[in-house]
């Protein structure tokens, strides 16, 4: 049996991109039996690696026709308060659809329909970046490696180099700083003699 393929996508933007915002699918929890398509709705989506779980709006709720299996309580930004539960299907850019996904009510500012936690973030390699100033989000899934940005081996070190120790001459004054020739002085000196 062959590994799965991952799927991914990625999103660039020119300069410093403050919130990763992409499109996202929800649906009610798809039932296994059930023949025919999903029907899933387009929701604007952030991405929130300090959040543990994914949150959607009522608005989400409502228009997918969701049920709440149960009652939570959260402690967000807005204190603490209990919310409903829904188990979603939820599909991302990239075509993954991941089902039976436990998300919480919640309100979220600026059209942002959903905010993708944590408990999804983690089911694969999510990398961003800001190089040559163009910030690059890229998601994708299943997770294919560990990514370590300390595991490859530190560079050598730099060789520091000294400047060259001029020769002495047997004649020329001694640099030890004794007045004497070189010949007469620490030349003929074993190794540790003081003067």
């Amino acid at each position: 049996m062959s590994a799965p393929q991952p799927k991914c996508f990625t999103l660039e933007a020119p300069g410093l991109l403050r919130v990763l915002q992409t499109d996202v699918w929800m649906a009610p929890l798809a039932d296994p039996k059930a023949l025919g398509p999903i029907n899933f709705k387009k929701y604007t989506a952030i991405w929130d690696t300090g959040a543990t779980n994914t949150v959607l709006t009522q608005k989400v709720a409502d228009e997918c026709g969701l049920k709440p299996i149960s009652l939570v309580e959260v402690h967000g930004v807005q204190g603490k308060h209990t919310t409903e539960v829904y188990l979603v299907t939820v599909a991302l850019p990239n075509g993954i659809a991941f089902t039976s996904v436990r998300v919480t009510k919640g309100i979220l500012a600026g059209g942002v329909d959903v905010l993708i936690g944590m408990d999804m973030i983690t089911q694969g390699d999510f990398a961003i970046t800001h190089h040559n100033g163009k910030t690059c989000f890229t998601f994708r899934c299943p997770s294919m490696e560990k990514i370590d940005f300390n595991s490859k081996p530190p560079p050598p070190p730099v060789p520091v180099h000294s400047p060259p120790t001029p020769k002495v001459g047997r004649n020329d004054p001694c640099p030890c700083g004794s007045g004497k020739k070189y010949k007469k002085c620490c030349l003929n000196k074993p190794a540790g003699a003081t003067a």
